[in-house]
């Protein structure tokens, strides 16, 4: 027999919504890990190929886990280049009849969803992004919104986290391989390159490195 649905009693005021320690855990920012493959160096001349997002979660102990990762390969926008060596390197095929690319105004609807429903979900006021060389990615991103006009990119327009730096600090590597592998993580040089397998990469090793800072340290001076 099914337990029965709790009730307030009449008058009392309804229970207070509790609220995640993610709302004001980075200034109120839901950090949201980011990898984008694309055609090129250039946000302005080459075109945006794969967008991944993940965004970041806590665990009953309060630590900082990934989760879900939600991808789109990006039908490249009009006017756009693509470096033939980019393609070496990411391994995509335009012609792949798998790819089942989007438009570039669908993809970002569909990588944008889940991260909208994470920050409403943790009451945080927008997403931060997380990348390693995280403005690399945000400026692809930023290109592809300005392209569109899209309204509600939930993501802050210039601030991030980058994995770089964080890295470069807890571990004494920049490189995104050698950085996860000195966070104790596997990383499979076959897999890499995907925006999917980078971002969980990268996911992970935001996470271990934020687990592991001192909790409750002040700032001095």
């Amino acid at each position: 027999m099914s337990s029965p649905t709790p009730t307030t009693p009449a008058g009392s005021p309804p229970a207070a919504a509790a609220v995640s320690p993610l709302a004001t855990r980075f200034r109120g920012y839901l950090p949201v890990v980011v990898d984008v493959e694309t055609g090129g160096f250039d946000w302005n001349r080459h075109a945006l190929l794969e967008i991944a997002v993940l965004p970041l979660e806590l665990d009953d102990d309060g630590l900082l886990v990934p989760g879900k990762t939600t991808n789109a390969h990006v039908v490249p926008a009009p006017g756009l280049d693509i470096d033939p060596k980019s393609l070496e390197i990411t391994g995509i095929r335009l012609d792949h009849p798998f790819r089942l690319a989007k438009e570039e105004r669908p993809a970002l609807d569909h990588v944008f969803a889940p991260v909208r429903e994470a920050c409403k979900r943790h009451g945080c006021q927008r997403a931060i992004l997380v990348g390693h060389n995280a403005h690399f990615d945000l400026n692809f991103l930023n290109a592809a919104v300005a392209r569109v006009g899209h309204k509600r990119n939930p993501f802050h327009p210039f601030s991030v986290f980058d994995t770089v730096t964080l890295a470069g600090v807890a571990y004494g590597q920049t490189v995104l391989a050698r950085a996860v592998q000195a966070a104790g993580f596997h990383w499979d040089p076959n897999e890499a390159h995907s925006a999917v397998y980078d971002t969980e990469r990268t996911a992970e090793l935001f996470c271990r490195i934020v687990n592991n800072w001192p909790r409750g340290v002040a700032a001095v001076g």
